[in-house]
């Protein structure tokens, strides 16, 4: 069991999971090897302070598949064991990389606290990693502007809100609490000589540190 759980847990790095193969890309013109479906849901105390972002990673169907059929050579049993390590493997390679995650308050990045709550699942023939991203101090959001981008900085993979016929849903960014917020996923506008630098790239090579910031999301929770 632990040679298969390794095994997997290896497909799931460069910075964080490798995703063997994936579909095609909203950036068609880009060049990541897999995705990430993502949703988010910032969550906030009694006093309106937010305190974690909650998120929801969805890998793609292909990599998804590869890590079932390793992790199901020893039955269900072997299935849910293997699970519960590739949490541990991916929440400590995430560690590394803080979580792929910036968040800022009206500009100013904030700094994050280490995850203790996740778990990785199988949910509708996918791998599910969920967990819990807390903030270092609390963030007063009442009058205030909350954005985050979760991204691979090398843009080996992409990572993008749930979306359906190419619009956002709903339910990708969420706020548990009882401000009056607006929220609203931006979308990248990379600058075209970016977009050629990541096009470029062969099928077994990474972008250059911080190439993934200019393909990602930007998720905004303006309060009142």
């Amino acid at each position: 069991m632990k040679s298969v759980t390794q095994s997997a847990a290896r497909r799931c790095a460069i910075g964080v999971v490798v995703l063997l193969a994936g579909g095609l890309s909203p950036y068609l013109y880009a060049h990541p090897h897999g995705w990430v479906d993502i949703s988010v849901q910032v969550v906030t105390d009694e006093e309106g302070h937010a305190t974690a972002l909650h998120q929801t990673w969805r890998m793609d169907p292909f990599y998804s598949l590869v890590v079932f059929e390793e992790l199901s050579q020893g039955g269900a049993a072997s299935l849910d064991a293997g699970l519960d390590q590739l949490g541990h493997e991916i929440r400590d390679n995430l560690a590394g990389q803080h979580y792929f995650t910036e968040v800022r308050l009206n500009g100013e990045r904030l700094a994050l606290g280490e995850v203790a709550d996740y778990t990785a699942l199988r949910r509708e023939g996918r791998l599910h990693f969920m967990f819990r991203l807390p903030l270092a101090e609390p963030a007063a959001l009442e009058g205030r502007k909350l954005t985050y981008q979760i991204f691979d900085p090398t843009y080996y993979l992409e990572v993008v809100h749930e979306a359906e016929d190419n619009q956002v849903r709903d339910t990708a960014l969420t706020l548990r609490g009882e401000l009056d917020c607006a929220l609203r996923v931006e979308p990248a506008d990379p600058d075209p000589e970016v977009v050629m630098q990541a096009a470029l790239l062969d099928r077994d090579e990474t972008g250059e540190p911080g190439l993934g910031r200019y393909f990602a999301e930007t998720g905004v929770v303006a309060c009142r």
